[in-house]
């Protein structure tokens, strides 16, 4: 009776560690692919590392390794929560291969993509060795959509081999790291933030011509373009496109932080400042990028007297459920100027509802720049981030020369 005991014992005892080995990720390289309503993958890399004892992945877009740490698993499933954009997946092993849900939590609902992820799989679309005929290094004038939809965007594009990296710029900011393959004729680029899936394809006719461009934006968006190579190709001037009405210098508003204080730019902390109000939300990838950037410029220049406050257009106006996102925000770039909630959505002309003053609001992020006097000097549409390269740095050169310039106003 007891030996019979024992077996049993020992029996659930190397079940129960089968189990927990089987449910622990295989360290290295993987391939992980979203399924669009097309039947496409949208597919990305990411990396599984044991760090103090505990299991963390990088997500691969060109040179951004996206750190996630939130990583949970019971028996045979998986549960990895995004740091940011409020999403996460729900997966489950099939022998060394995991599969499930990628579920991205939006303000009244969720929006599911199936997906599947393989270990030791290195390349993104293709393990092919052969050199392709054409390269499409350089700059480029892309359009997407047609008539009154119409975008004229810039491509910025460098390829090694078969392998392309780049992104592409619009007026209201960039696509961020793109990453993929030339494979024969063909174009394919794709990039995941755990907010946002995005897949390009297109044909590469010529090494000036790109058609039958599709550009796949999670489950089931699909707009079209296509693109010619163009050096002299740009963006409007991003200062010209949102502006101030008739009759106003200055912004005006009144909204709680998220601890729930109201915050004014009629506070003291903000008098005799040169103030940097950014206009953004927890669910824009170019927002994360601007805010990225104004931690290390706040840093810089508030010992010098600049202030930033962050206003945020939420998927909710429950502001209950909108203070999550925002402190996960906060945590993951320790953001040290405050983040007010100010109960409008990005959508349905809120922005403008909410700031009477300004004019053609075109979309998020937008900067408002603010003299010592309390006089709107400048406002700035979207933001081109670090994986645009040049136009970045530009970006950074050139804000850093007017924040100087104010501050030596008298």
């Amino acid at each position: 009776m007891y030996k019979q005991y024992f077996v049993v014992l020992i029996f659930l005892f190397f079940f129960s560690a089968l189990c927990t080995a089987q449910s622990k990720l295989k360290t290295g390289i993987w391939w992980g692919g979203l399924k669009t309503s097309s039947g496409n993958e949208l597919p990305f890399n990411f990396e599984v590392k044991e760090v103090d004892g505990k299991q963390q992945l990088a997500i691969i877009n060109g040179f951004e390794r996206f750190k996630v740490t939130d990583i949970s698993q019971k028996d045979d499933s998986v549960f990895i929560h995004m740091p940011l954009f409020n999403s996460e997946f729900k997966l489950k092993f099939n022998g060394d291969v995991l599969k499930g849900k990628w579920i991205k939590h939006l303000g009244d609902k969720d929006a599911t993509m199936d997906f599947i992820a393989v270990p030791g799989q290195a390349w993104r679309f293709s393990n092919t060795t052969e050199k392709p005929a054409l390269n499409i290094t350089g700059r480029w004038s892309a359009v997407f959509g047609e008539g009154a939809s119409k975008d004229i965007t810039v491509g910025e594009f460098k390829q090694i081999g078969s392998k392309v990296t780049g992104t592409f710029l619009t007026t209201t900011g960039d696509y961020r790291y793109l990453e993929g393959q030339v494979v024969k004729d063909k174009l394919y680029l794709s990039t995941f933030d755990g907010g946002h899936a995005f897949l390009f394809t297109a044909t590469i006719k010529s090494d000036n011509t790109m058609v039958d461009g599709k550009f796949y934006s999670g489950y089931s968006g699909l707009d079209k373009w296509t693109a010619v190579k163009n050096a002299n190709a740009k963006l409007p001037d991003a200062y010209s496109l949102t502006y101030l009405k008739p009759g106003y210098k200055k912004i005006a508003f009144t909204f709680p932080d998220i601890n729930g204080k109201k915050v004014s730019l009629t506070d003291e902390q903000f008098k005799g400042k040169v103030v940097i109000v950014q206009i953004m939300g927890s669910w824009c990838p170019n927002c994360m990028d601007e805010t990225s950037y104004l931690v290390n410029y706040y840093k810089k220049f508030h010992p010098k007297g600049v202030e930033i406050v962050g206003l945020a257009y939420e998927r909710t106006t429950n502001f209950a459920k909108s203070k999550p996102t925002l402190e996960q925000l906060k945590n993951r770039f320790n953001i040290p100027y405050p983040l007010l909630i100010t109960g409008y959505t990005p959508t349905g002309g809120d922005p403008q509802k909410s700031l009477p003053m300004l004019a053609d609001f075109k979309g998020f992020p937008t900067t408002i720049i603010i003299d010592k006097n309390g006089d709107v000097r400048k406002i700035h549409t979207g933001f081109s981030g670090p994986g645009t390269g040049k136009y970045f740095s530009d970006f950074v050169t050139e804000f850093d020369k007017l924040t100087n310039d104010l501050l030596a106003e008298k």
